[in-house]
């Protein structure tokens, strides 16, 4: 069985381009082989910036022989029907067998495909793949018509076995394929052949090319670290820098340098951003300061000097990058340290969403409802305002402006410098956080409060003017957004019902929009907080808004009128979405779909602390025997009255009488349903869904007995109301705890 290679040289290749072009390459030729007959052993795709290589090992020699019967019309069909099944077969009409069926004669085709070597299929799959390669932007250049990511050079095909190597023949656009291949462009830059996947890797690797990339980057971390450890330094761990510069560079030579001096009181962060950003270079940092001292980059090519003309130019270009990043900085904190009220101001300028204001705006709903959650997490309302208020000032800093991955970073330097507290200024940094399910989530109580306030007020505005995520499409990452919420919320363990504080908040958004919403009069604006003040107390928007038709014996304003329907049911839709993304959460968890919904159907779901809670204990109870169990017996009971019920027209839930049960296991059932009745409810009251469970538990043996030993539609009608009456008490017992008809099996 012969091993192919192929390797297409190129001009630079993206870094970022360069896995996924791998992956592609090798997808598009197996498949197109495996479809045209031939299996392989093994495949593997490597990439350098210059290249992009493929091995396939254990390749058939040549694709089998295929024998296909295929079953046609009648034989004294219309011409019309055997013309078609000839043109479907690719065969004439005497090429056709006649069979006799049980339906009468019948055409049969036989059609044999005989095998093809190897090499005629390799070149029809590998110019299907080049010209068919999805790259993200591709060229043409020349007077060709071929694209590819930048012009390519060579293209390396071979099969080789035990007798030797052979070139697959084929050309593109005047580029025929080869066993030739160059190495590093400066190095060794001479063309030179190869015979197998081995000698091309080898013959590369003397040639000043490291193939893989894994080997690459392992390799200019381990330079890295030690050339650091050597001077008492750490390299700052940078996954995603890593994994660009080695596709930056085919023979990785690390080099250490110093930052100037004048440069090494910046925020580390900033220094960071900056080398990483502009000049693609690793911080190292004095493990005992946490001070940034000096950078690594990564040259493409051994020199002479070792590096040291290479180096001098690097200071050279960081020194003016850091240069402007310090200019930046000093002007920022001019205007900090007077207060930040001029980026306050300028903010009322930038539009967040045509629909929704500025940035001004947000920031002041994001202050007043972190202001209102404040209390509930252990934080002074004032000082949740002031938090919000300046915890997106510094995106009108020069400094964001030039980097907005530092956005929150800078605003907590920012807030030190304008000495306000350590509480204050972390808020600035740590309210956009969770950004991904596994970023930390905020615990000091003004900063969950900002980060709370200020991903609700994202979720509300979007659903107050209707732009919802739709399938994958997610342009404000309202997803993230969500499960940020629900990460705060159980990672902190916080009691918040969730459908109060979106009915506040879309409460502002309605009124905002109103057309008269803003030029209301003193009396409005006292409503709008009466009704604002009602929700918090009652937490439902309809109730809140009748108490205040009451107080005022009357209607309220128009603009309040219109917005009555409205605000529930945009509520309800977007508590929804959150319980699709708690279920997306906790199904990682290990927690059961069915499980979740069934906690999802019960009184107070907004409260996701105590769904989440309930849910954990429903779930661990139905891994039980006894759960199992009960569950059985209670969908029987459910089944059973249901049927009754749609059958007499009546509803069978008025309490049971034991004075009516004959049967010893009716009577057990009886005393066991008064005995466990109080002890569950008052478990549910005090939200120990265990306890309640194991009370329900406990349920299993009589409830068992009484199906085993009683027929529940009894002959005398009395006898059966009150089986069926007693079973209702079962269904209501169980209900209390979670909709347990929601769970499957």
């Amino acid at each position: 069985m012969p091993d192919l290679l192929i390797e297409l040289l190129s001009e630079e290749i993206p870094a970022r381009m360069q896995k996924r072009a791998a992956d592609d390459l090798k997808r598009l030729v197996t498949d197109g082989l495996v479809e045209a007959g031939l299996t392989y052993a093994s495949a593997g795709a490597f990439a350098t910036p210059r290249r992009l290589a493929l091995s396939v090992e254990g390749l058939l020699g040549e694709s089998p022989t295929t024998r296909e019967e295929r079953k046609g019309p009648r034989a004294d069909a219309p011409e019309k029907a055997i013309e078609g099944f000839l043109r479907a077969t690719g065969l004439t009409r005497e090429q056709l067998e006649t069979r006799a069926t049980k339906k009468g004669d019948v055409l049969f085709a036989v059609i044999e495909r005989p095998g093809r070597p190897a090499g005629e299929i390799v070149a029809e799959v590998l110019e299907g793949a080049i010209r068919n390669f999805p790259w993200p932007k591709s060229m043409r250049w020349g007077a060709g018509t071929l694209k590819w990511v930048r012009p390519l050079h060579s293209i390396l095909c071979i099969l080789s076995d035990e007798a030797g190597a052979s070139v697959v023949p084929l050309s593109l656009d005047g580029i025929a394929t080869g066993d030739t291949t160059r190495g590093h462009r400066f190095m060794a830059p001479d063309a030179f052949s190869v015979t197998s996947f081995d000698d091309y890797r080898a013959r590369l690797k003397r040639a000043h090319v490291l193939l893989d990339g894994q080997e690459r980057a392992d390799h200019i971390w381990h330079e890295a670290t030690n050339t650091a450890f050597a001077q008492g330094l750490e390299v700052v761990e940078d996954k995603g820098l890593l994994s660009e510069v080695a596709g930056l560079v085919e023979w990785p030579v690390v080099l250490m340098g110093d930052i100037d001096a004048a440069f090494l009181d910046l925020p580390g962060e900033m220094l960071q951003t900056s080398m990483r950003e502009h000049q693609k270079f690793f911080s190292v940092k004095n493990p005992k300061s946490g001070r940034i001292e000096k950078f690594v980059t990564v040259a493409n090519r051994d020199t002479a000097d070792h590096g040291a003309a290479i180096l001098s130019g690097n200071r050279k270009v960081l020194g003016a990058r850091l240069a402007d990043a310090k200019f930046f900085w000093e002007n920022d904190l001019r205007v900090a340290r007077a207060g930040m009220q001029a980026w306050l101001d300028s903010l009322e300028q930038v539009t967040f969403h045509r629909k929704l204001g500025s940035q001004g705006a947000r920031i002041a709903r994001i202050a007043q409802l972190a202001g209102e959650l404040g209390p509930a997490l252990g934080a002074r309302p004032e000082t949740a305002i002031q938090a919000a208020r300046f915890a997106k000032a510094d995106l009108a800093s020069e400094m964001v402006y030039e980097f907005p991955e530092l956005q929150g970073v800078m605003g907590r330097y920012y807030l030190a410098e304008a000495g306000m507290g350590d509480d204050i200024a972390r808020a600035a940094q740590d309210h956009y956080s969770p950004l991904g399910p596994s970023d930390d989530v905020p615990t000091a109580p003004v900063s969950v409060a900002v980060a709370l306030a200020d991903k609700i007020d994202m979720l509300t505005g979007f659903w107050a003017i209707n732009e919802k995520p739709t399938g994958s499409k997610d342009p404000f990452a309202l997803r993230r957004a969500a499960l940020g919420v629900i990460r705060l919320i159980l990672e902190n363990g916080l009691r918040l019902h969730l459908d109060q504080v979106f009915d506040r908040q879309l409460l502002r958004f309605e009124i905002a929009g109103q057309p008269d919403g803003e030029n209301a009069d003193a009396q409005s604006e006292a409503l709008l907080q009466d009704l604002l003040n009602e929700i918090a107390e009652h937490g439902v928007f309809v109730t809140a808004y009748n108490t205040i038709r009451e107080k005022i014996e009357g209607s309220l304003p128009e603009h309040l009128e219109r917005i009555k329907e409205k605000i529930p049911d945009t509520s309800a839709d977007l508590l929804s979405f959150f319980h699709d993304r708690l279920k997306v959460h906790l199904r990682d968890r290990g927690l059961r779909h069915d499980v979740i919904d069934a906690c999802i159907a019960m009184p107070g779901n907004d409260d996701l602390a105590l769904l989440v809670k309930r849910a954990e204990a429903l779930s661990a109870f139905l891994a039980t025997e006894d759960g199992e169990n009960l569950l059985q017996g209670f969908k029987r009971a459910n089944n059973i009255l249901a049927q009754a019920e749609a059958r007499d027209g009546v509803e069978y839930s008025y309490g049971a009488d034991a004075k009516f049960a004959r049967e010893p296991a009716e009577k057990a059932l009886f005393e066991a349903l008064i005995r466990e009745e109080g002890a569950i409810s008052s478990a549910i009251d005090a939200e120990d869904f265990a306890s309640a469970m194991a009370s329900l538990a406990s349920l299993r043996g009589p409830i068992d007995a009484f199906f085993d030993q009683v027929q529940v539609n009894d002959d005398n009608d009395v006898v059966r109301r009150n089986r069926l009456n007693l079973l209702s008490t079962i269904r209501k017992l169980c209900l209390s705890v979670a909709d347990l008809r929601r769970i499957e099996g």
